[in-house]
C-alpha cells in the first residue's frame, strides 16, 4: 500500500505521536515536584503520581491491543484521543493528592490506547525493507517531545505555574485531533478470520514472539524512571536546577544526530551492532549523572543516555515487530510497549522507596548496574540467538 517511507500519512502519525508524548513529557517531570510540594507527599508518593499515569497506559495497551488488529486503526487512535482530550479537561479539578492520582490514571488509560493506535499505523505504513530506519524516524517524535516537553514544563512551572501546563496539554491534544482527521483509513490486519478463531487465553492479550526483547525492555525502563521522575528533584539538591531543564534538550540533540546512523546500521548488519553499544552508553550516562558535581558533567550524562537510551527504544520495538507475524504488528506494539511501560511505571515507586536509604547519586550508579545486567539479559533472550543479516531477511 505504502512504497515510500515519507508518505502524508506517515507525516500525518508521526505529528500526532509528537503531540501526545509532549504532553506526557510536560507534566511527567514536574508532577511529582507539584505532589511533593503542593500535597507534601513523600519521595515515594510523588514518584508514583508520576508512575500512575504510565500504569495506567499499560492497561490501556491491554485493551486497545486485543482489538487494534481487529478494527481500523484509525477509529482506535481516533477514540483515544477524544478520550485524552476529556482526560486532559479533568486536570483542571485537581484539589488532593488522591484526585490527581486518578485522573493521571485515567489520562495514562487514554494515552495507552491512542499510542498503541499510532505505534500499529506506523508500523504498517513503513516500507518493509526500511522497517528499522522508518521506526527510528517515527521515534524521533518521541525523543523531540522527551526534548521539549521536560524544558517546557520546568519553565512554565517556574513562571506560570502548574496549571499553565494543562492549558499546553489541552492545545496540544486538540491539534492531534485536527491532524488524526486528514490520516488515510487503514483496512483491518489481513487474516483477520483465523485470527479471531485461533487466538485464545493469553495470546488474546499478548504476541509470544515480541515477549523476549519486552522483558528486557522492563529493566531498561525501570533504569529511565530514575531520570524522568528524580532528576528535577535531585538536581535542586546539587543547585543545578536552572541546568536541568537543558538536560532533556541535550538528550535529544544527542539521539537525534545518531538516530539515521543507528537505523541504517540496524537494517544493514542487524540488530546486535546497535544494541550492544548503545546499552553501554546507557551505562555510562548514568554513571556519569551520579557522579556529577558540575552543570557541564551533567550535559555530558544527557549525551550518552540519548545516545543509549533513545536508541534502545525504538530499536527494541523493530525486533519486537519484526520477530512477529505481520498480521499481528498491533499486537506486538502493544505487547512491547505495555512491558516498557510497565518498567517506567512500577520504576519511580520503587525507586521512590530506596531513595531514602541510598540518595539521589547512588541511585543512579545502582540504575547503571541495573542496565549492565540488562545487557546479559538481551544476550540470553534475543541477542545470541540474532544473526548479522536477521533484520534484512526477516523484511
Amino acid at each position: 500500500m505504502y512504497n515510500k517511507l515519507w508518505s502524508k500519512d506517515f507525516i500525518l502519525i508521526t505529528i500526532v505521536n509528537f503531540l501526545m508524548y509532549l504532553i506526557h513529557y510536560t507534566l511527567i517531570v514536574t508532577v511529582t515536584k507539584f505532589a511533593i510540594n503542593q500535597y507534601h507527599a513523600s519521595e515515594s508518593m510523588g514518584g508514583l503520581a508520576a508512575g500512575i499515569f504510565i500504569i495506567g497506559m499499560l492497561f490501556g495497551r491491554l485493551f486497545s491491543g486485543r482489538i487494534i488488529d481487529n478494527l481500523p486503526p484509525k477509529r482506535i487512535l481516533f477514540g483515544g484521543i477524544i478520550f485524552s482530550i476529556i482526560a486532559v479537561g479533568l486536570y483542571y479539578t485537581i484539589q488532593s493528592l488522591s484526585l490527581l492520582m486518578i485522573i493521571r490514571l485515567v489520562h495514562g488509560i487514554a494515552f495507552g490506547i491512542a499510542s498503541t493506535a499510532t505505534g500499529t499505523i506506523s508500523s504498517r505504513i513503513i516500507p518493509d525493507d526500511r522497517k528499522g530506519e522508518g521506526i527510528g524516524y517515527y521515534a524521533l517524535s518521541v525523543t523531540l517531545a522527551s526534548a521539549i516537553g521536560p524544558f517546557c514544563g520546568i519553565v512554565l512551572n517556574q513562571h506560570f505555574g502548574f496549571e499553565s501546563i494543562f492549558n499546553v496539554s489541552l492545545i496540544a491534544i486538540l491539534l492531534a485531533l485536527i491532524a488524526t482527521i486528514f490520516i488515510k483509513s487503514l483496512s483491518k490486519s489481513e487474516n483477520q478470520n483465523s485470527y479471531n478463531q485461533e487466538t485464545k487465553g493469553i495470546s488474546a492479550y499478548l504476541q509470544i514472539e515480541a515477549l523476549p526483547i519486552s522483558i528486557f525492555v522492563v529493566f531498561v525502563g525501570i533504569a529511565y524512571s530514575s531520570v524522568l521522575s528524580f532528576l528535577s528533584v535531585y538536581t535542586e539538591q546539587l543547585n543545578l536546577a536552572n541546568v536541568s531543564s537543558f538536560f532533556f534538550v541535550v538528550y535529544a540533540l544527542s539521539t537525534f544526530v545518531t538516530r539515521p546512523f543507528t537505523g541504517k546500521i540496524y537494517d544493514h548488519f542487524g540488530e546486535n551492532k546497535v544494541m550492544y553499544p548503545v546499552l553501554i552508553s546507557f551505562i555510562i550516562g548514568l554513571l556519569l549523572l551520579g557522579g556529577t558535581t558540575t552543570g557541564i558533567m551533567l550535559l555530558i550524562s544527557a549525551v550518552f543516555i540519548g545516545i543509549g537510551y533513545g536508541t534502545i527504544i525504538p530499536s527494541a520495538q523493530a525486533i519486537a515487530v519484526q520477530q512477529s507475524p505481520k498480521d499481528k504488528v498491533g499486537l506486538a506494539t502493544s505487547t512491547f510497549f505495555m512491558f516498557a511501560d510497565f518498567g517506567a511505571g512500577i520504576g519511580p515507586f520503587i525507586l521512590g522507596v530506596i531513595i531514602p536509604y541510598v540518595g539521589y547519586s547512588n541511585l543512579y550508579l545502582i540504575m547503571a548496574l541495573v542496565v549492565l545486567a540488562s545487557v546479559l539479559l538481551y544476550y540470553g533472550l534475543h541477542g545470541r540467538k540474532s544473526h548479522p543479516q536477521k533484520s534484512q531477511t526477516s523484511q
